[in-house]
């Protein structure tokens, strides 16, 4: 693991920063307090008592995703690959989450269920519901210690402490909120943390941008110092970002292996996610919780891959790791991008806005795997296979006491964050792992009646492992992947795997009865329980999720175009 304790890394913080920083941990522990006295039941713990309000519920939904993957990873991604970074936000995220505004949340919130392992469960049965509730389980604390690592770094920069009391710390503070208030001091500390966010990447790159002469500069400053500078100015065909040298393969692998695969496995299936709007107070609300996400989603790359590009220039240290071509042992990788920029950019008091800025991301991002993770193992594993038709004040004390569990977990998954130049790599792997398989299983089940309860648990297991498969490959040798293309192979391999066995023992195994596939499948389900009313606080021509979902969608093809 690197440690960030270098004399040329650390941030010269001063006492206003530590005031800002301090303010922020009162507050976030304050609304987790004040968020218990609306904790009375296990709903109430783990979705809120399904109360919120749309635009609570979309702006939580798009901070529970602006994590390590977004403020480490993404910013890596723009110092290392430059452009083509936006495919992760306009390719890899924008439909699919139009998708499951438009057609996937009618079925989740319909049906009344309390985790997407849960939709499994009354579509296939316990053999997949087994199989997703342990995979994501799994997937939630390795993420959570992503998170975790990114926030232990931040403490170790600002304070000098080792790594491992850094982590230790980080988790503490995170544990105390949910642990109080469950998903609504979750939901509530991600909406603040939002703007905190915001707060602190939009200076870093007007001031990033001032600094290096405009955007003009910018490509000035790329094209001299990279041979490859044509590749990072221009989203298209992306072959720096995937590793694939031709360039129509490269566009597929991004189209199909990220935009479609990757991406609707994880926003469409990803129950960290889905776990916001399934909190919504109405059809209407949780349809349209994706949909208000996507429009700051679209936007917001601006102010992560802008800045990584402005750090691998105006950084003497990552410039000179990435002109040797991420081999230099110089005391800094790409996931230190964002450190960098605040370091060499902002003044006291502008410092302490970022770091607390940092803190607020990286804490939204392991809230939202902790507390997805504690209603899975809740009422997924314990309460389905374990310990049943216990009183519901049992099973609030299990979701308490499991957050501990979870919080230490990610803890020792923190330590093999540390293992990755750059964590998105880590990021994409587990989501090829993980969501691919999950969103084929998904796909076919709720549109082929057929598909019989073997086929989803089985298809999930050979996806994933063909997943790992092709990952073990790429790292011995035998595939020569470069970038994250390998992720993208590795989710396409998985997601054609899915659908392949999953046709296959369908076609050798009994399906089940029509009569228990109404309000699952598509076909089976009438249209009108998939309504949702428009009057009241639902009416209006600007709250319908079809206009949310075609504006966004143009949004993001006009930019596409403008940096193609």
């Amino acid at each position: 693991m690197t440690v960030l304790a270098d004399a040329n890394l650390r941030l010269d913080a001063g006492p206003v920063d530590y005031v800002l920083l301090g303010f922020y941990f009162v507050l976030v522990l304050g609304i987790g307090a004040l968020a218990r006295r609306s904790v009375s039941s296990s709903l109430d713990f783990f979705l809120s008592g399904r109360s919120m309000p749309a635009w609570v519920t979309g702006l939580a939904f798009i901070s529970a995703n602006l994590g390590a993957v977004e403020i480490f990873g993404m910013t890596a991604n723009g110092a290392q690959y430059g452009v083509p970074t936006v495919h992760y936000y306009w390719i890899g995220a924008i439909p699919a989450m139009v998708f499951l505004g438009l057609v996937m949340m009618p079925f989740y919130y319909g049906s009344k269920v309390r985790s997407v392992p849960e939709f499994l469960l009354r579509r296939f049965g316990r053999f997949a519901h087994l199989v997703n509730s342990l995979s994501f389980a799994l997937a939630q604390v390795l993420i959570a210690g992503v998170n975790l690592f990114a926030l232990a770094t931040v403490i170790n920069l600002l304070l000098g402490w080792p790594t491992w009391v850094a982590i230790i710390v980080a988790a503490a503070v995170v544990l105390a909120y949910t642990t109080l208030g469950g998903l609504s001091a979750a939901i509530y500390n991600e909406v603040m943390q939002f703007f905190v966010i915001v707060a602190m990447l939009l200076p870093l790159t007007i001031v990033g941008l001032y600094k290096v002469g405009g955007w003009n500069g910018l490509v000035a400053k790329i094209t001299a110092a990279n041979s490859d500078a044509a590749a990072e100015l221009h989203s298209w065909p992306g072959s720096n970002l995937t590793g694939i040298s031709n360039g129509v393969l490269s566009v597929i692998g991004l189209v199909f292996g990220l935009g479609f695969v990757l991406s609707f496995g994880y926003w469409t299936t990803n129950f960290a996610e889905v776990q916001r709007a399934l909190s919504a107070k109405s059809m209407s609300a949780a349809r349209r919780t994706p949909l208000i996400g996507a429009y700051p989603k679209t936007l917001i790359v601006l102010l992560i891959f802008i800045p990584g590009m402005i750090a691998a220039v105006i950084s003497p240290e990552l410039a000179a790791f990435k002109a040797s071509g991420g081999t230099l042992q110089n005391g800094v990788t790409y996931n230190n991008t964002i450190e960098l920029l605040i370091r060499d950019l902002l003044p006291n008091g502008m410092l302490g806005v970022a770091i607390t800025g940092l803190v607020a991301a990286f804490m939204a991002g392991m809230a939202a795997s902790v507390s997805s993770f504690n209603t899975v193992f809740t009422y997924d594993l314990w309460q389905t296979y374990v310990v049943k038709n216990k009183p519901d004040e049992y099973y609030l004390r299990v979701g308490r006491t499991i957050t501990i569990v979870g919080c230490v977990i990610a803890i020792g998954t923190a330590f093999i964050a540390g293992q990755f130049n750059n964590i998105m790599d880590y990021l994409q792997t587990l989501f090829g792992f993980f969501n691919a398989p999950l969103f084929a299983t998904f796909l076919l089940g709720m549109f082929w009646k057929r598909m019989t309860p073997m086929a989803g648990g089985v298809g999930l297991i050979v996806g994933t492992l063909s997943a790992v498969t092709i990952d073990v490959l790429n790292r011995t040798g035998a595939l020569t992947l470069s970038g994250q293309g390998a992720s993208f192979v590795a989710a396409s391999a998985a997601f054609i795997m899915d659908v392949v066995i999953s046709v296959l023992v369908t076609l050798v195994t009994a399906p089940k009865p029509d009569s228990e596939l109404v309000g699952l499948v598509w076909s089976l389900t009438p249209r009108d329980s998939l309504k949702h009313s428009d009057t009241g606080e639902n009416a209006g021509w600007y709250r319908k999720p079809v206009v949310l979902g075609v504006g966004v969608l143009v949004l993001a093809a006009v930019l596409n175009i403008i940096f193609w």
